[in-house]
């Protein structure tokens, strides 16, 4: 999904250093229900990855993800900051440590 802008710069996809890793999150995404964990995942991964010049197919799934739980990424980023008031979603999971870029 290369714009004009990027054609006309030669400037290539570049891989994301945690692709891997986020690759088997957005599966499970896909796959899963919007529960608080999985809201607040997707939401993380929607701002590790926006603006990010490659991983469209992580991209793309995202939106996917948000389409299936019939969400606006407004709606979403509401969500999860209500979750993130009330509850430590990511409690056991190193939470002292901010994931986001």
């Amino acid at each position: 999904m290369a714009d004009a802008s990027q054609k006309d710069t030669g400037q290539k996809d570049q891989q994301h250093p945690l692709w891997g890793t986020d690759r088997a999150i957005v599966n499970i995404l896909l796959e899963g229900e919007p529960t608080d964990y999985n809201l607040a995942e997707l939401a993380r991964l929607r701002i590790r990855y926006d603006g990010f010049p490659g991983a469209r197919d992580i991209q793309k799934d995202l939106d996917r993800a948000l389409e299936r739980w019939e969400m606006t990424e407004e709606e979403l980023f509401a969500r999860t900051r209500q979750i993130h008031q009330v509850a430590q979603v990511y409690r056991g999971r190193g939470s002292q440590r901010e994931d986001w870029s």
